[in-house]
């Protein structure tokens, strides 16, 4: 059974895709009028390697890796633009990172095929976004950038290992609790924007922060249930590379995983920043 949370992975692309490749489309066709192969031609066929993924157009992890790597690394680069090139322009380049982001963000969810010029702008887009948001943030909390960048980092590595060592699977039955919970979690989000823009709440964080809960603030809460949401998001990520590797997806989908892995790593971040502000909101 396929499973995805996140709406850029889908194991049935990945097993139609590899489905619908014939054996031809891998150079085994033979020619018409061939000579017969002699002995030692035959020999030297049979004793040579077997062809591994990378020879025959599938993807590989390797392949998600170095794109992954990619991706992450011309979001740093969009980041790099508003901290340090041009500061003063920070928060016109943050709206058309956001904007621009959610935009493309939208696009390369629902493409058949993935489009690697649009998958590396949605990475400088989103870069803008974080670099300005990251920089205002800084300045009222000196070191909040280094310690949502190591908890980032950290969920990262602690999920990945978890999910390799076999402990942690995206079940049907997980599955469910997952979507209820970010059905949840997107209905409150859009509240509390509606009570920010219309001036209902005056906190920043509109109702993360001025509601508690025996005596912990909701937005603490909240933040954690967000980054652990972001967490199982990054082992349906993990389990749908798995899939698309071992079902032999075309090697271009190996984009549509390093796309996948970025949108959660950005929204892992942007929470640890989010839940980090909040508790140093008395600072």
């Amino acid at each position: 059974m396929a499973i995805g949370g996140n709406p850029v992975f889908n194991g049935k692309t990945f097993r139609s895709a590899a489905r619908g490749t014939s054996p031809a489309a891998y150079g085994t066709t033979t020619f018409a009028g061939q000579s017969a192969l002699n002995q030692q031609q035959l020999e030297h066929m049979y004793n040579r390697p077997a062809a591994g993924p990378a020879e025959t157009g599938r993807m590989t992890y390797d392949d998600v890796i170095v794109k992954t790597i990619l991706s992450i690394a011309v979001v740093l680069v969009g980041a790099a633009i508003p901290v340090f090139l041009v500061p003063g322009l920070a928060p016109a380049l943050m709206v058309v990172g956001l904007i621009g982001g959610l935009v493309l963000g939208l696009v390369n969810s629902f493409k058949r095929e993935p489009v690697p010029a649009l998958i590396l702008a949605y990475s400088a887009l989103q870069g803008l976004f974080l670099g300005g948001i990251t920089m205002f943030l800084e300045a009222a909390f000196p070191g909040i950038a280094i310690q949502a960048l190591l908890g980032t980092v950290t969920v990262f590595a602690v999920t990945l290992a978890l999910f390799k060592s076999g402990k942690v699977r995206a079940t049907p039955k997980a599955m469910k609790f997952f979507m209820i919970a970010m059905l949840s979690y997107l209905a409150f989000s859009l509240i509390n924007l509606g009570l920010m823009v219309f001036g209902v709440s005056n906190d920043p964080w509109g109702l993360r922060t001025g509601v508690e809960i025996f005596g912990i603030p909701l937005g603490v809460l909240v933040g954690i249930l967000a980054i652990g949401l972001a967490a199982f998001s990054l082992i349906i990520d993990f389990t749908s590379i798995d899939e698309g590797v071992k079902n032999g997806a075309p090697q271009r989908y190996s984009w549509t995983a390093a796309f996948g892995l970025t949108v959660t790593l950005i929204w892992l971040y942007i929470e640890f920043l989010r839940l980090i502000a909040i508790l140093r909101g008395d600072e």
